[in-house]
């Protein structure tokens, strides 16, 4: 997947010392690759996100058509809220080890402080918020890879707007030349006298 600086630099941390606030580092020959903060932001976006889907209550949620492209059927109803929460939860047990998927359920599923945390996985401090670093890291940019359906960027995921392709114009230039088809109309018949 190719980033650009336009969809990273509004996501990095301005005071990361990795990427100086451009969201974009020098990488192995010379390709730019995302900072881990912009992971990171990424990951957060997305969990609050979920947050807030699975604390609405029940009779807040609705029923959306959505249109279906390249199926049999034109339009698929679905229930947007629940399938957040549903992908979410998906993704990341899929994504995270067993020792990793602990932590996350511990600590962003079932909200336990990183005070309890430490003390049900025996763990220090430090290395309790290195790996929650790492698994925002890892969540992120999972979150944001995943193909063909991305959980981020969220307008996306909740609007239906997929990303299509754009074929790019590279020939401004107008055409003056007639055609033949233009000569043939410019030309008037002539009355012949009988």
């Amino acid at each position: 997947m190719e980033w650009s600086r336009s969809e990273t630099l509004a996501l990095a941390q301005q005071s990361c010392s990795h990427c100086h606030g451009l969201g974009l580092r020098p990488g192995r020959g010379g390709v730019s690759t995302p900072c881990n903060c912009v992971f990171r932001a990424i990951f957060r976006a997305c969990y609050a996100r979920f947050r807030r889907c699975a604390s609405k209550e029940k009779y807040i949620s609705r029923v959306s058509l959505e249109a279906n492209p390249g199926r049999q059927r034109k339009s698929v109803w679905g229930m947007k809220n629940e399938e957040y929460i549903a992908d979410f939860c998906l993704i990341s047990r899929r994504t995270l080890s067993d020792y990793e998927y602990r932590l996350f359920k511990f600590h962003y599923l079932l909200g336990a402080d990183w005070k309890l945390c430490c003390r049900r996985m025996n763990l220090d401090r430090g290395t309790f918020f290195h790996e929650a670093y790492r698994i925002e890291q890892k969540l992120g940019r999972t979150f944001r890879e995943l193909q063909p359906y991305a959980l981020f960027p969220l307008d996306e995921y909740f609007n239906g707007s997929g990303r299509q392709p754009v074929a790019a114009v590279t020939d401004f230039r107008v055409k003056t030349e007639p055609t033949p088809m233009t000569r043939k109309t410019l030309q008037f018949p002539v009355k012949r006298a009988a």
